[in-house]
């Protein structure tokens, strides 16, 4: 079966003109349905607060909103809701790649819905006592999944089940199910759908039509609520005319209540900026994808490069990035990025004409090697500039040195102090890391750097100034100066740390150049003060330090062992871990921890910076599975099986669920002793809930799930990237074909160009080369839309869902 994946690369912008018209602390959610996945930083005292974050996820389950809601923060009380965006999933793909301004909505209890439930409907024709033909309608609800969280708790939920039209409205009632999102109601209801006894033979048809037309079903759910009002949790309804005389099952998706209180104010809530990129795969099985992967990763050999299928990718993709996401991620997955980064780089310096501007554009090379640094350098940032960049922006020393934008009793002196005690820190960190650079770097720079200089030999310099424009400019520069784009800091840092962050990125791509500038150094800057601020600096001792680090990171020497000896650390974060002994009244609890996970070991803290309370080796972990809900009443709950007692976690939401497993996962696949079977549910009160086996050590009765790649520090699915190729290249199949024609004409027309207007934008060297291919490219591409055109008639007639 195919996979269907989704993700969100979101922006949350500003927003603006919030209510109430005050200056208050506001902070913005983001929701799948009522869920809360993530949360920005507050911004205080706004009216029109700026957020200016991103958020990059998968999806991990099905879902029918994206929500975004606006709070204003509360000390004493419970966080106020402003207003709400809420976007229907269907409607995503109108918004997907561009800004938006989006009108905040009232936020309204009848309308916070999420989870679907299963119906089977049934019209059955019954004899009454008296010999006449009466219609029954029988309605078995069987179950709902994905019930919303009611104050962090599961809900107490149960249905009422009605058939309503003009003049009646029958209503009957489930039980209440206790502490579950996914109730099991199982339960059968019967209504009479025409009282036959008045009507004659002739005419009982067309008044059970007539009746039947205004009839329909309508399931609503509700938490109880015990002692407080019972909250509403979404409705469905289904027309009767649908049933005939046929029976009829499907899931249907709550919907909120039609006469949610409408606000007639709604426009003058505010309004949010936005930048969402949603994403939709549908991944084959893996043998579909052979012969489009193949001709993708023969790339680097193709004589000319720009005649080969990487590079005609993004020839015909409008963004550049688009493709060199994908591409960048698949090449490295089946390490063949450093001879096609080689191959677009020797294009890109054919067409430089000075040394002094070597990789400084934006080309097919200077975006791949971007991608790749930030794929495979993630680490070696961590290592690098956390705990600086954490100084800096937890502790901020004032450090504008620009004399118009200085503040009242502000000390120039000591604020030039303070950025040159930053910037020295930053750099020193910096050029000592040279170790710590992951080879493929290495590697990618040693091929640049020797090209370079191939290109202008008689430049001493440009065999720096082709690694610094990377490695600084493009890397520990953009770091700097956004950390939370790097994932070095949880949020975006605030005004005075932004502009502090931003004097140290500039001094840092300054002094970066300076192994590499052959012209006066100073005369680089635009501004005075920053001149001044360099004129403290010694040139040589930089310049020297740049030329030997830069060395360090451009040569093909095997790194020392001790840069693979240090534990890389993979992700971190607040969850609930079970308590492994017994409290005192004889239960066991739940409790907040800090849990860190390196390629070493899993353990979890008090809180975030102390020592670890429990620790388990990597190599020990013998599966890490999902816990089902049963067993504590509680979502979004994994196990880590290692030698002792299972160790149960709860997640804050399933996006973070999905992460920490497949994280756990790829660290733990190469155990030797992981295990091939394990228990879904908990062992409690003497036996497992899942196969009532009495023995705690006993093998477990579900196979464990498939094992994930290898690969610690590198997540990249090769199916999926390929998947996402294929969709680029139908996209622009129009202008594949159109640059097919252009080959064909050049070929056999070899005249000067009489239109060159349809092909100019293209690089064709060589037209029989770049027809070859493209040719190539057409038929797979095509066969492929084939198979997914053959997948999507499969799904749509095998689909049984009432409304989704």
């Amino acid at each position: 079966h195919p996979q269907y994946l989704q993700s969100f690369f979101l922006f949350t912008d500003d927003a603006k003109h919030l209510v109430p018209n005050k200056m208050r602390d506001f902070f913005c959610t983001i929701n799948l349905d009522q869920e809360e996945v993530f949360r920005t930083q507050v911004v205080e005292k706004s009216l029109s607060p700026y957020f200016g974050e991103e958020f990059y996820f998968e999806i991990p389950r099905t879902f029918q909103w994206l929500s975004f809601y606006i709070y204003d923060k509360s000390v004493l009380q419970k966080d106020l809701r402003i207003g709400k965006v809420s976007i229907k999933k269907e409607d995503l793909c109108n918004y997907t790649g561009k800004e938006n301004w989006f009108m905040l909505q009232p936020v309204d209890s009848n309308s916070e819905v999420q989870g679907k439930v299963h119906l089977e409907l049934k019209l059955n024709e019954l004899i009454t006592d008296n010999g006449s033909v009466c219609q029954q309608l029988v309605v078995h609800i069987k179950e709902c999944h994905g019930l919303p969280l009611i104050n962090g708790q599961n809900c107490d939920p149960y249905a009422t089940v009605s058939l309503v039209g003009p003049s009646r409205n029958d209503q009957k009632k489930t039980k209440v199910k206790k502490k579950t999102s996914n109730p099991q109601f199982n339960e059968t209801f019967y209504f009479e759908v025409t009282r036959s006894s008045s009507y004659t033979k002739k005419s009982q048809f067309q008044v059970e039509e007539e009746d039947i037309e205004k009839l329909e079903v309508r399931v609503d759910l509700w938490n109880n609520g015990n002692l407080v009002q019972d909250i509403f949790l979404g409705e469905i309804k289904v027309p009767v005319k649908v049933l005939r005389n046929d029976s009829f099952q499907a899931w249907y998706l709550l919907q909120p209540r039609e006469n949610g209180n409408k606000s007639s104010k709604s426009d003058d809530l505010g309004s949010l900026r936005l930048n969402i990129c949603y994403t939709e795969d549908c991944v084959l099985p893996s043998e579909y994808y052979t012969s489009l992967r193949n001709l993708l990763l023969k790339s680097s050999d193709v004589q000319p490069i720009s005649a080969s299928a990487a590079y005609i990718l993004s020839e015909v993709c409008r963004d550049k990035y688009d493709a060199v996401l994908p591409l960048v991620r698949l090449l490295l997955h089946h390490h063949k990025l450093v001879p096609f980064v080689a191959a677009v780089a020797e294009l890109d310096l054919k067409d430089t004409q000075e040394a002094n501007t070597v990789f400084r554009g934006n080309s097919l090379a200077t975006r791949c090697v971007d991608e790749m640094m930030k794929i495979v350098g993630k680490h070696y940032l961590k290592v690098t500039l956390k705990p600086v960049i954490d100084e800096i922006c937890e502790s901020p020393k004032p450090c504008e040195i620009d004399p118009i934008k200085l503040r009242e009793g502000d000390n120039v002196e000591i604020n030039m102090e303070n950025l040159r005690y930053y910037v020295d820190k930053v750099f020193r960190e910096i050029v000592r890391s040279s170790i710590s650079c992951p080879t493929l770097m290495c590697d990618v720079f040693y091929s640049l750097r020797h090209l370079a200089a191939e290109r202008f030999p008689n430049d001493p310099h440009v065999q720096y100034s082709a690694v610094s424009s990377f490695v600084f400019l493009r890397f520990f520069a953009v770091a700097v100066v956004s950390p939370h784009t790097f994932h070095l800091r949880p949020h975006h840092p605030d005004a005075q740390t932004s502009r502090t962050l931003t004097l140290i990125s500039k001094a840092i791509q300054t002094l970066g150049s300076w192994g590499s500038l052959t012209k006066s150094k100073l005369s680089s800057f635009k501004e005075t003060f920053m001149c001044e601020f360099f004129k403290t600096f010694q040139e040589e001792k930089f310049t020297e330090s740049v030329k030997k680090f830069l060395d360090d990171v451009s040569s093909t020497e095997s790194k020392e062992p001790s840069g693979l000896s240090e534990p890389v650390h993979l992700k971190e974060g607040e969850m609930y871990k079970r308590a492994q002994g017994r409290t005192r009244i004889g239960k066991k609890n739940f409790k907040k921890r800090w849990f860190c996970l390196t390629s070493r070991e899993f353990t979890y803290h008090k809180q975030q910076d102390k020592e670890p309370i429990f620790t388990i080796p990597i190599k020990n972990i013998l599966a890490v599975e999902k816990l089902d809900e049963t067993s504590f009443n509680k979502k979004n709950m994994f196990q880590v099986l290692h030698g002792e007692k299972p160790l149960y976690i709860q997640a804050n939401n399933c996006v973070e669920a999905s992460e920490w497993i497949e994280a756990l996962c790829r660290v733990t696949r190469c155990n030797q002793k992981r295990l091939s079977f394990y228990h879904p549910s908990a062992f409690l009160n003497g036996n497992w809930l899942c196969c009532k086996a009495t023995t705690e050590n006993t093998v477990g009765c579900a196979r464990c799930t498939a094992d994930v790649p290898a690969d610690t520090q590198i997540e990249i699915d090769g199916d999926r990237e390929t998947e996402r190729i294929y969709s680029l290249f139908i996209i622009n199949m129009s202008k594949l074909r159109k640059l097919e024609e252009a080959c064909g004409s050049i070929a056999v027309y070899q005249g000067p160009r009489k239109e060159p207007d349809d092909y100019s934008n293209f690089t064709i060297e060589d037209s029989v080369a770049t027809f070859h291919t493209l040719k190539q490219i057409i038929d797979i591409v095509e066969k492929l839309n084939e198979s997914h055109e053959k997948y999507r008639k499969k799904r749509s007639s095998s689909a049984k869902y009432g409304s989704e």
